[in-house]
């Protein structure tokens, strides 16, 4: 699947519209983890036909597509599915019972309930939540009218801090012709160091929460000081969501650059891997980490490199740090490194 994203421009009757349907969302979401905790053996089928009951029910509920509908249920049993896989696998840890949700941001219709106008510039979205024809800020680098309609499996509405945007997921077949370089490389992430790897190059940590950390902490002090439920402090938790909306894109900007560069130069990658959600529980190191972003950036290496079809390799941390527990000198030979080129070669 690609995913193709584009903001869109429309008036505030629509945006009240989109939000609407959101809300709708939400309601069919909960309702269906409802019924799957009080009716005991609940299947996949009875949370997909209790959409039409609800649609009876609330005359509210049936202004939205019956397909969106479906999907907004298929969200309740993709929380219960993971929850009953956690606890057949024995995952160590909280299991993920499915919670209700209360901030949903996003509607997302499949085959019905929405077009792409003739000029490829506009979406119309035909439910009766009088969404209608919102206007699309063309993406720079390519437009979604060179992609065929049958393509597009899903139409999934966003809100987001700096206002809404659309994505169509495409089914397409996407590969790159990789350029064989001959290298193996190592990678291993840090604090220091956003990236080091097996040839002694580093990538400078550019530690984005940091530098944005005193004007996050003067909006949110702007934000405690506005009288609850006032038209001031929705200003003011906008302006702060916006910032934290700019951190998170720049740093995955960072870390799609990295990975991309990662993975075409070389033919295979070994990495440490970590146990990132045990690191984090250490308080003293947790906000750094998240700075970081390890997890999204092997993430990012993960998908690169499957569109590359070169091996990504994962190593045990284990003998792996180079300090010696006891005087802390630097034992070469037990380089991180060291494992990982081992299974390398293998």
């Amino acid at each position: 699947m690609l995913l193709y994203e584009d903001k869109v421009s429309g008036s505030r009757q629509q945006d009240a519209a989109i939000d609407e349907a959101i809300r709708i969302v939400q309601f069919i979401r909960n309702k269906s983890l409802r019924l799957w905790m009080e009716q005991r053996g609940t299947s996949k089928n009875d949370v997909q036909t209790n959409c039409a009951v609800l649609a009876k029910a609330y005359p509210f509920a049936s202004r939205l597509n019956s397909q969106a509908r479906q999907a907004s249920a298929s969200r309740a049993w993709f929380a219960i599915s993971r929850f009953y896989e956690h606890c057949k696998n024995n995952q160590p840890g909280k299991k993920g019972y499915p919670t209700f949700q209360h901030h949903n941001r996003s509607v997302e219709y499949k085959t019905s309930g929405w077009k792409l106008d003739a000029d490829g510039r506009h979406s119309i979205f035909t439910d009766g939540c009088g969404i209608g024809r919102l206007k699309l800020v063309e993406n720079k680098q390519q437009s979604i009218e060179t992609f065929p309609i049958k393509a597009i499996k899903r139409v999934r509405l966003v809100r987001r801090a700096d206002g809404y945007s659309v994505q169509f997921c495409l089914k397409t077949e996407r590969k790159v012709e990789h350029v064989p370089t001959g290298r193996k490389m190592g990678i291993d992430v840090g604090l220091k160091a956003y990236l080091t790897d097996s040839e002694g190059n580093t990538i400078e940590n550019p530690r984005h929460s940091r530098k944005a950390e005193k004007k996050l902490a003067r909006l949110q002090r702007r934000l405690s000081r506005k009288q609850k439920q006032s038209a001031n402090r929705k200003k003011a938790r906008k302006a702060l969501a916006k910032q934290h909306l700019k951190v998170q894109r720049q740093r995955e900007d960072v870390a799609r650059t990295v990975a991309n560069a990662s993975v075409s130069s070389c033919d295979l990658i070994a990495y440490e891997d970590l146990q990132i959600r045990n690191m984090v529980k250490n308080h003293k190191l947790a906000k750094s980490i998240h700075d970081a972003g390890w997890g999204i950036f092997l993430q990012w290496v993960k998908r690169y490199a499957l569109l590359h079809g070169i091996p990504v390799i994962a190593v045990a941390p284990h003998f792996t740090s180079q300090k010696c527990s006891e005087c802390g000198t630097i034992v070469k030979n037990r380089s991180v490194f060291a494992p990982m080129f081992v299974l390398a070669v293998e």
